[in-house]
C-alpha cells in the first residue's frame, strides 16, 4: 500500500537533481567563512531578500531565535500573534536562550492590527515593566491554515514599530508560498522588516536549513550567536547546495501545492461530518475539524488506510501539500478522508 504523507511539507526528500547538486558541491570550512557554496547561498539569498547580508542556519527555530536574541536584551518583550510559531512551537526558547518574554495578541487568521498592538507597548518610563523591543509577524501563518498577511497590514505595523523605535521581525518560514500566491516578491515583503528568517526545508524541498537576513552589522552579530549555540557546521556546502538548488528551481512550482490544497479543502468542505474554513486555505495548509470522531481517532483511521495526517490544534486535523505528493495522491487522500469520515 502506498503511503501518502500530508503531515507537513518538511517530510519532502531531495530529488535526484538536488542530490546531484549536493554531491558535486564545492566545500570548505564555513566557520572560517571558506565554504564557497555556503557563501554563494548567502549572497544569493541576500539578493533575493533585498538585504545587505544573510546567514545560513540549521533550522527555522534557530533562525527566529538568533534574530530575537540579537534584537533584544534579557528582560525585553516581543509582541506576536497568539498562534505564532515562536510562541507555540519553539520549546520556550525566547525565555530559555535569550531571557525575553512574549506578549501574544489574538489575531484573525493569524493577522493582528496596529490598533491592538499600540496599547500593549510598554511606556518607556515604566522601569518596573519589561521593555517592548520587537513586533513579530508570521507569513504565511502556520496555525492559521497557511493564511497570508495582507501587505497593507504589514506596512501598518511597520509604521507603528517606527513610531516607537521598535524592531520588526518576520518569521517567513513559508514566505515563498506567500510570494507565489500573491505575486508580491519576497524582496518587497522583506523590505518592510529589520530581520527575516525563512526556511529552505519546507515547500522548497531542501533537506536542512534556513536563511536569516538583515544588515551587515546584524549578520555579524548573528554569526557570533550561531557559533555560540553550536551552529558552526564546517563543510556545510553539501547542505547549502541543496538550498541553492531549491531557491533556483522550486519556488514557482509552489503554485502546484496551492492548487492541490484548494482541491483537497474543497473536497473536505463537501463532507457534512467535517468543517473547514475555506477562506483561510490560501496556500498549502488545511486545518479541518471532525464532527463525529475525535482528532486522534480520525488520524488513526486515515493512517490505517494509507494517509498520514497530523494534529493542527486540539480539535483540528492538519494536511499539508508538498512536492512529494501528486494530484493523484491528493485525489486518493480526499477519497480516504471521505471514507473515514462518512
Amino acid at each position: 500500500m502506498k503511503i501518502i504523507d500530508l503531515r507537513s511539507d518538511t517530510v519532502t526528500k531531495p530529488s535526484q537533481e538536488m542530490r546531484k547538486a549536493m554531491y558535486e558541491a564545492e566545500v570548505g570550512d564555513d566557520v572560517f567563512k571558506e565554504d564557497p557554496t555556503v557563501n554563494k547561498l548567502e549572497e544569493y539569498a541576500a539578493e533575493l531578500l533585498g538585504k545587505e547580508a544573510a546567514l545560513f542556519v540549521t533550522s527555522g527555530v534557530m533562525g527566529n531565535q538568533i534574530c530575537l536574541n540579537v534584537l533584544t536584551n534579557p528582560g525585553d518583550e516581543v509582541i506576536c500573534e497568539r498562534d505564532a510559531h515562536i510562541f507555540n512551537y519553539e520549546s520556550g526558547s525566547p525565555a530559555k536562550l535569550s531571557g525575553i518574554q512574549l506578549l501574544p495578541v489574538e489575531g484573525k487568521n493569524g493577522v493582528f492590527t496596529s490598533e491592538q498592538v499600540e496599547p500593549l507597548i510598554r511606556p518607556a518610563s515604566a522601569y518596573y515593566m519589561p521593555r517592548t523591543k520587537v513586533i513579530e509577524v508570521e507569513n504565511t501563518h502556520n496555525r492559521a491554515s497557511g493564511a497570508i498577511w495582507p501587505l497593507e497590514k504589514i506596512i501598518e505595523l511597520k509604521n507603528l514599530a517606527k513610531k516607537y523605535n521598535l524592531f520588526y521581525h518576520l518569521d517567513g518560514a513559508r514566505i515563498w508560498n506567500a510570494s507565489v500566491a500573491t505575486e508580491i516578491s519576497v524582496k518587497e515583503y522583506a523590505s518592510h522588516f529589520d530581520t527575516i528568517s525563512c526556511c529552505l526545508s519546507k515547500g522548497l524541498g531542501a533537506p536542512v536549513g534556513s536563511i536569516i537576513a538583515g544588515t551587515k552589522d546584524f549578520i555579524q552579530e548573528a554569526y557570533r550567536i550561531r557559533k555560540s549555540w553550536g551552529g558552526g557546521m564546517r563543510q556545510a556546502g553539501i547542505l547549502a547546495a541543496a538550498g541553492l538548488y531549491a531557491l533556483k528551481n522550486n519556488v514557482e512550482r509552489l503554485k502546484e501545492d496551492h492548487e492541490k490544497a484548494r482541491y483537497l479543502a474543497q473536497r473536505i468542505s463537501e463532507n457534512k461530518n467535517l468543517e473547514v474554513n475555506l477562506d483561510a486555505v490560501q496556500t498549502n495548509i488545511i486545518l479541518f475539524k471532525p464532527l463525529k470522531l475525535s482528532v486522534e481517532e480520525g488520524i488513526k483511521r486515515c493512517k490505517d488506510e494509507g494517509l498520514i495526517l497530523s494534529v493542527g490544534k486540539i480539535d483540528l486535523i492538519r494536511a499539508v501539500t508538498h512536492l512529494d505528493v501528486s494530484f493523484d495522491d491528493i485525489k486518493k487522500a480526499a477519497d480516504i478522508i471521505d471514507s473515514v469520515f462518512k
